[in-house]
Formats: structure tokens, C-alpha cells, sequence
């Protein structure tokens, strides 16, 4: 199967980006592609065999799914390593350098969309996070 790879530069520190990324409080104010989506609910059990789940939602009402899995490896600040419901494969790693967190995030395509339609969703949450992280105090 194929594999996409996106990254993003955040300015902040590790712990910051870590908390941020995996806390659901967090997670439901920067997880959508574009401004006319969100999620309304996330369920994270961040350990091994956990699962998750973050209910996404056009904020027009007109379409919503959910999208969730199982978590197969955690290594605190470092990566996270989890299989989704239709078994495809997602790998975020964590690198900090000098007070910037690297997010690398690799994952199987799916073949419903595109291989570009699923690059720049996936790379828009991605900006989406970094946005949200570098606007918090």
C-alpha cells in the first residue's frame, strides 16, 4: 500500500505540542481541513491497544463521520503509532529542535479519494494544529 508523508514546524515547546495534539479538549478545536468543518467530539485513550475517536461534521449539518482507531505504539513526545478502522496505518512522529517541534506524519492512502484530495487534507489539519499551537499563550 501506498504511503503519503506531510510535516509541519511548530514553534513551542515538545511537552506543549504533545499536550495539544493528544488532549481531546484540545483536539476538538483544531481537527478539521478547512473552516467549514470541525469535530465535535474526540475520545483519545493514549496507550497501547487504546482507542480513539474524533467525530467529524460538515458545520453545515450535511455530512459528519467518525474517524477513529487503535493505538499500536506510544512513546511519549516522541510517536505515536496507530491503525484505523479500515486497517490503513498512521505513523506521527515528534522531533524538537531548538524550541521547534517537527511533526511527521505518514500514513497508508485509502482509494475512495485521491492521492493529492488526501495530501492536502491531511496536511491542512496538520496547519490547522500548527495554528492553533503558536495562537495559544
Amino acid at each position: 500500500m501506498s504511503t503519503i508523508t506531510i510535516s509541519t514546524d511548530i514553534h513551542a515547546p515538545l511537552a506543549f505540542v504533545w499536550e495539544l495534539f493528544t488532549l481531546p479538549e484540545h483536539i476538538v478545536k483544531w481537527n478539521a481541513a478547512s473552516d467549514d468543518w470541525e469535530t465535535t467530539s474526540a475520545t483519545n485513550d493514549l496507550t497501547p491497544g487504546g482507542k480513539f475517536s474524533f467525530h467529524m461534521a460538515a458545520k453545515d449539518k450535511s455530512f459528519g463521520f467518525d474517524f477513529g482507531g487503535t493505538y499500536d505504539e506510544i512513546k511519549p513526545l516522541e510517536h505515536i503509532a496507530y491503525t484505523l478502522q479500515d486497517h490503513r496505518e498512521v505513523s506521527t512522529k515528534f522531533l524538537e529542535n531548538n524550541n521547534t517541534v517537527t511533526i511527521v506524519q505518514s500514513f497508508e492512502i485509502e482509494t475512495t479519494h485521491t492521492e493529492e484530495m488526501q495530501r492536502a487534507g491531511w496536511q491542512a489539519i496538520l496547519d490547522n494544529f500548527k495554528k492553533y499551537v503558536e495562537l495559544q499563550p
